[in-house]
Formats: C-alpha cells, structure tokens, sequence
C-alpha cells in the first residue's frame, strides 16, 4: 500500500469535506481560483482568436506584399514581376489596380428604387488572382468571372444593395466625373455615361468591412475606369510563409533590389493600426485579469489564517510530539498547493469548455435577451474567434499556482512562530 509522506497526508486529510465554516471557505477559494483561471483562458483566447482570424482574412484577401510607386501610377508592370518571380519564399505575383467608384443598381422600377454606394473597385488579372488571394475560393454565389464587365460583389454589399447574380450595376468612373465637372464651365460640357457591368458572382471573405467596401472587375476595365492607360496601382506578392520574420526579410530584399522609386509595403504596414491595438488590448487584459487571481490568492490566505486558529491545538500537540516546524510549516504550504492545483485545473477545464460553447452562449444571450451582444457590423466577424495557445494557458495556470503557494506563506509564518506550551495554555 502507497504510504503518503506526513506532511501531505494531514494537508489532504484537512481538506477533506466537513461541515464547518474553514470548509466552507476553502470551498469558495477553490471556486474563486477556478473562475479566475478559467476567465484569463477564455479572455486571452478570444484576444488571440481575433488577431488570428484578422490576419488571416486581410492577408488573405490583400496579400503579403505590395509594390507601388507613391503618389503615381506604376508603369512596366510586366518587367518588375519578372525581375522577382521566383525568387526565395515568393509564391505569386500580379498586378492589381484599387480605386473608388460610386456605383448604382438598376432594379425594376416597379417593384425597388435604385440604391447609389461608394465602393473600392479592385481591378484583377483573372489568370494570376489565384496566385495572390483567396478570392477566387470565396465565391458562394454564381462564378468567379470579371470577363465582358464582369462584376464581383461581397456578400454584405450585395445583402445591403439586394443584389443577385445576373443583375445590372452602372459605375461611375471618378475620373470621367472629374472630367464631367472641369467642362461645365467651358462652353462644351460634356456628359459622361456610366459603364454597365453585370454581377457574375458573390464572395464572402468573412471579415464585414471587406465584404461590404470592394467589387471586383477584370484589369482591364479598372484601367479603363480611372484612366491609367497601361499602368497599374502597384504588384500583389505573396509568400509561403506568413511570418513576420520572413515577411520583413523579404520586403527588405526586393526594397534594396527595386530600389528608388518604388516602394515595397507589407501586410504589417497596412494593418499596424489594428494590430498594435489588438496586442495591447491583450497584453492589458492579462494583466487586469491577473488582479482576479490576487484576489484568490488573498481568500486563501483568510481560509489558511482561520484554518491555523482552529486548529491551534492540534498544531501545539503535533510539535509537542517531536514534529518540526518545518513539518507543520510544510503542511499548511501543501494545502494552499492543493487548493491552488484543483482550482487550477477545474479553471483550466472550464476555460476550454467556455472556449468550446462561446458562440452557442452568445446565441443562447441573445435569445434571452433580444439583442445581438457580437454585431458582425462591429466587431466585423461572423462568430465570435478564439484560440488556444498552450504557451498562454501555461503562463496563465503556473503564475497561478505560484500565487497561490504565495498565499501560503502568511499562515506559514504564523505557524513557525507558534511554541507548543502556548498553543495549548490557549486552549
């Protein structure tokens, strides 16, 4: 039969179940250390979750890099891909143009009015797109196909403009626009007609704002739009590796090899905004939430300060009887360490199962209370993100296991300082 060690044997026979007031405490220190980890776990998951999934989406719909000539259009297109096709850790390349465009629906009169927005036309290579986005897998409606002024819509515009496949849009190019209004002046204005372009497929990225602000067009026609004769906005390129090591290796080679004037602009340029501020918001959070376990740890210093007064006169026997104090000191030090393990681990497992429901509980609040407590409009995902990184639950349960054998010094002290004699002249 396994013998435990004396120290461990009395800390666990004291915590066992009992109808006393010390119980009941202990019981409410377990749970306050099992609601603290499991919060940070669910907190620090969904902070993660939602720099994943935005990475993920924007880089996926943006690419890694881009090449462009500030303040003008690029030219020799063609040459600059060549030069860096294949080159290390460098997947694909096209050209992309991106401009704004006010565009119109034409519905039946009789049955809707036409809808005006204000989009950004992105122009593409049909051939090459595949190569630098994942806009050619997102179709969820009709095909992907920008030929004869085809038009891709995102899902949250066509929803917001009643839009379907086959239906007619005319846009209106900014520059004919411009143009329009230089002539009014003159004694000749001129009118300038919208194109009309046919929506052949819908896309869904998942991110809300991309879904709703882009339409998309073959090159061709975008060049046509704003005018840029041969000229492009600048070159997609993207990598086979999404990290940020490789990313800044490899814009600062193509910087050096392209030289003046272009420029080379990574994924962590365009979206350092938003991403800075995830990553703080993280890092503030954690340490918010940390405050929560302090308060933990300072219940199980109460429930150990009343626990050594009641059993002030099994300490003074138990050193009467030859047991150190470093013995007794030992005991209460292993009790505020089971407290601290079955708090963390109950915590743990409630952490991942509150990751695991989250969306279902949002739906469920929702029901319960009529409102949308995670607006796509906001927050501009579908479902609430989350991911588990072990180094983060390990941090999280090992600085709370830490605190709570923290927690067992003040008793500790208080039990070293005890002599025998006294202990049981009290009682």
């Amino acid at each position: 039969m396994l013998r435990l060690p004396f120290e461990l044997g009395l800390a666990l026979r004291y915590l066992r179940p009992k109808r006393t007031f010390v119980s009941v405490i202990t019981l409410l220190c377990i749970l306050g250390v099992t609601l603290g980890v499991a919060v940070l776990i669910i907190v620090i998951a969904v902070m993660t979750g939602f720099d994943r999934e935005l990475r993920q989406k924007l880089v996926g719909f943006n690419s890694h890099l881009k090449i462009v000539m500030p303040g003008a259009p690029l030219e020799n297109a063609e040459g600059v891909m060549q030069k860096i096709r294949g080159q290390p850790h460098i997947k694909g390349v096209a050209p992309f143009v991106l401009g704004q465009a006010l565009i119109r629906t034409q519905p039946d009169p009789r049955h809707a009015n036409p809808q005006p927005y204000a989009p950004f036309v992105r122009g593409m290579d049909p051939d090459l797109e595949g190569q630098v986005s994942t806009l050619t897998n997102r179709i969820i409606e009709g095909q992907f196909d920008v030929s004869r002024n085809g038009l891709l819509v995102g899902a949250t515009l066509a929803e917001d403009l009643g839009l379907q496949v086959g239906d007619s849009v005319a846009v209106f190019s900014t520059h004919a626009m411009e143009e329009m209004m230089k002539s009014l002046n003159s004694k000749n204005p001129q009118i300038s007609n919208p194109e009309n372009y046919t929506v052949r497929g819908i896309y869904r990225i998942g991110h809300y704002q991309v879904d709703q602000m882009f339409i998309g067009v073959s090159l061709a026609n975008a060049q046509d739009l704003f005018a840029l004769g041969n000229s492009v906005s600048g070159i997609s390129v993207m990598l086979d590796d999404l990290s940020e090591a490789t990313t800044h290796a490899v814009q600062a080679h193509l910087e050096q090899q392209l030289g003046a004037p272009y420029r080379v602009v990574s994924w962590m340029d365009e979206n350092a905004v938003i991403l800075g501020a995830i990553e703080d918001e993280k890092s503030a959070m954690l340490v918010i939430l940390f405050f929560v376990m302090i308060v933990a740890a300072f219940c199980i210093v109460c429930s150990q300060i009343a626990f050594v007064v009641r059993k002030t006169r099994e300490i003074g026997i138990l050193k009467g009887l030859g047991a150190t104090t470093g013995q007794v000191v030992a005991v209460f030090f292993l009790q505020s360490f089971a407290v601290g393990c079955i708090g963390v681990v109950s915590g743990w497992l409630a952490g991942l199962g509150g990751v695991a429901i989250r969306n279902e509980f949002l739906r469920g609040m929702r029901w319960v209370t009529g409102r949308d407590l995670f607006s796509a409009a906001v927050y501009n995902f579908d479902g609430l993100p989350a991911y588990v990184q072990a180094h983060d639950v390990l941090l999280i349960c090992g600085v709370s296991l830490v605190m709570c054998l923290i927690a067992g010094v003040v008793p500790a002290l208080i039990v070293a300082t005890m002599r025998p004699v006294e202990a049981l002249r009290n009682e």
